[in-house]
């Protein structure tokens, strides 16, 4: 390991290091601009110069490999001058326009002048003008700012996989663009903001809207997918301004996906603010007290078995043990958290799980997908298989619908007849898996929410154990979820009881009379129009497919407005925190719950949030311990049986609308528009 001298302390750094990084590791901060933890090394900025002995001028650290012996100063005069004068150069052609900059507040070019430049400027030429460039609905241009830090295409190119941005003509006429007027399509193009330096890059809804300093930061969790990425919520007020990633290398690294970013303009949009109960036909505003003893008059003296529970895919833990316990009270078995119908077991948790955890990802060397798209399904766990994949030696199958998942793959099949042929040891990437020290099988909804996913199921637990998938230390099996409720409610047992039926049963049970009243938490991804029959009450923070349906509405807060726990796809428990209070009368989905459970005589034995997550340990122990991934033991799942041969297809439409908030977005609205054309694929369209 080379050992070097900075500023005259001795230290020792790991090999392949850069000077630039052992500066850090040695307490010394190094001003830069281009340099990138996660990106590769350009060099382009300068600003990072350093002198080294017997060097005859500085050196860029960023780019230069420590070296054993080296000598390294970063406080002499000729580093200073140095720094000074490229920070003269770069803002030579930069606009005067802090005040009106979004960026002001959080831009380095602001922060390193301030640092490390001179007070005062030589050149008294005009400035150059670069005109802005038209690249989507998510990401304002304003070029002349741009100093070609390059991290924006460094980013495209090995991040998202989208080479779209690069830079065009040479010396003082270069500029940054899409080469072609086209829009980026990358479902992470939003992070190009947060690397941009300077304010070159913005985001466009967003633009001239508040100033950092005048938010408040809460740091939670997102929920529209269920990657359970670590996010900070700026709100003003009781209004969510924007949502920002958070690092946690385990999850989501310091990426976030468009959806989750630009998607927070939904939660201002068609929500629900007050009680409802529908009167001759139509829904009219009710008190708590109304619209609670609508519920009682239609509910008291129903048998059991007559009440059933849908779960939606935003309800968080706490919300979900109260409806279960209500539900048991009421003598309900007819409970479920599968909207889509995935024949999923709730009591082997290693046949739900994403059992390898995403940052494991990086360590496997075969993966077999299996009806899923994840770069529609779960975008930041895409990314990480594409970070794999660049670091070579990779193979990659997909059974399934085929997409450009932005790295290159075996494309083996479209449905169950291909998946069999792997378990039985009749194809050949049956041979690649079986090789592999460490193989991964991903098995999307796709696959699993139709009929036969209990015996698709049981295929794919087949092919783990033929090819040595699960062994000490490392269980290759993983199921890809696209709801932040699903493992929760799993864990939490929210499927039916004993003689229950599931959404499908319900909504049958509903049609045909034998369900009398059914009770929506949240669920708004079902055929509602099967309930048309029953007596809907529906509970949940959006006017969505489960509200127009409903006879009784019963408003709660959407994830931003409450304190909750989620459990993302690899079963780690997460809280997300409240940054604004809910709207009108809206209240958290289990003070409802309990309040209700009162008036309809059984009510619930918790009365403080903390009393209600002591009763969800109890049903699930796995949830006491926060940010942390319990192995599951593995076990039997699936139900060994005839498979049909229909391809197995993508069960995401359309990435920017999969949820009552996205679809009340207007941004999201906007990009679905642009990128996602009728068959809900994606398109070239020009911006």
């Amino acid at each position: 390991m080379p050992t070097l001298t900075i500023d005259g302390v001795e230290i020792t750094v790991e090999p392949g290091s850069t000077v630039l990084q052992a500066c850090e590791q040695a307490g010394v901060e190094i001003p830069r601009f281009c340099y990138h933890d996660r990106l590769s090394i350009a060099g382009n900025c300068r600003m990072c110069l350093v002198e080294m002995e017997k060097s005859p001028k500085p050196i860029a650290s960023c780019a230069m490999p420590a070296g054993d012996g080296m000598v390294i100063r970063t406080d002499t005069p000729a580093v200073k001058k140095a720094r000074e004068g490229v920070m003269e150069f770069l803002l030579i052609n930069h606009p005067l326009d802090c005040p009106i900059c979004d960026q002001g507040g959080e831009c380095d070019l602001q922060d390193q002048a301030m640092t490390y430049g001179r007070f005062f400027s030589r050149f008294s030429e005009g400035k150059r003008a670069v005109k802005n460039k038209d690249v989507g609905p998510l990401i304002k241009t304003i070029m002349t700012r741009c100093i070609h830090c390059t991290r924006c295409v460094r980013f495209g190119d090995e991040i998202a996989g989208v080479e779209e941005f690069g830079a065009v003509h040479r010396g003082e006429h270069m500029e940054i663009g899409t080469y072609v007027a086209q829009a980026v399509t990358s479902e992470l193009s939003g992070n190009m903001i947060d690397l941009c330096p300077v304010g070159a890059l913005t985001s466009k809804p967003h633009a001239f809207v508040a100033r950092s300093w005048e938010l408040v930061k809460t740091e939670t969790v997102d929920v529209l997918d269920a990657v359970g990425s670590n996010i900070r919520v700026d709100s003003r007020g009781r209004e969510v301004i924007r949502v920002l990633p958070r690092l946690h290398e385990a999850i989501n690294e310091e990426w976030l996906s468009d959806k989750s970013r630009f998607g927070c303009d939904g939660l201002k949009r068609r929500r629900l603010d007050r009680c409802y109960v529908r009167r001759d036909g139509k829904l009219a505003a009710a008190a708590w007290a109304a619209a609670f003893a609508a519920i009682a008059e239609r509910i008291r003296g129903l048998a059991g078995e007559r009440i059933a529970a849908i779960v939606g895919d935003l309800v968080d833990g706490e919300a979900m043990v109260a409806l279960k316990d209500l539900m048991a009270r009421l003598g309900s078995p007819h409970l479920d958290c599968r909207q889509d119908g995935a024949k999923l077991e709730a009591g082997s948790r290693a046949g739900y799980l994403f059992n390898s955890t995403i940052a494991g990802i990086e360590a496997a060397d075969a993966i077999l997908l299996v009806g899923t798209n994840p770069r529609w399904e779960a975008a930041l766990v895409n990314a990480r298989i594409r970070k794999r994949w660049r670091r070579g030696g990779l193979a990659v199958g997909v059974v399934g619908p085929q997409a450009d998942l932005t790295y290159a793959y075996d494309y083996l099949g479209a449905g169950p007849q291909t998946l069999a042929e792997i378990a039985e040891g009749r194809h050949p990437f049956g041979a690649v898996l079986k090789a592999a020290n460490l193989p991964m099988l991903v098995l999307g909804m796709g696959a699993l929410a139709r009929p036969d996913g209990a015996a698709v199921l049981a295929r794919a637990r087949q092919i783990a154990a033929a090819t040595d998938m699960v062994a000490d230390g490392w269980n290759g099996f993983n199921v890809l979820h696209l709801a932040a409720a699903r493992v929760g409610g799993l864990d939490l047992g929210l499927v039916p009881g004993s003689g229950g039926r599931d959404v499908d049963g319900i909504l049958a049970g509903a049609e045909a009379g034998e369900i009398e009243a059914v009770y929506l938490l949240g669920a708004d991804e079902i055929d509602t129009v099967r309930l048309a029959k029953a007596f809907v009450i529906y509970q949940g923070h959006h006017g969505d497919a489960g509200a127009q349906c409903a006879d009784v509405i019963l408003p709660g807060a959407a994830y931003t407005e409450k304190n909750a726990t989620y459990v993302n796809l690899e079963g780690r428990a997460q809280r997300a925190r409240r940054a604004s209070f809910p709207l009108g009368e809206a209240r958290e989905d289990w003070r409802i719950l309990r309040a209700l459970s009162e008036r309809l005589g059984h009510a619930l034995p918790y009365d403080t949030l903390d009393q209600v997550r002591a009763r969800m340990i109890e049903i699930a122990p796995t949830m006491q311990q926060l940010d942390h991934v319990e192995p599951a033991p593995w076990g039997g799942f699936g139900v060994a049986g005839e498979m049909s041969a229909a391809p197995f297809e993508g069960a995401v439409r359309n990435f920017y609308l999969t949820d009552p908030i996205t679809r009340a977005s207007e941004t999201m609205a906007q990009c679905s528009e642009l990128f996602v054309d009728a068959k809900g694929e994606k398109t070239g369209t020009d911006g």
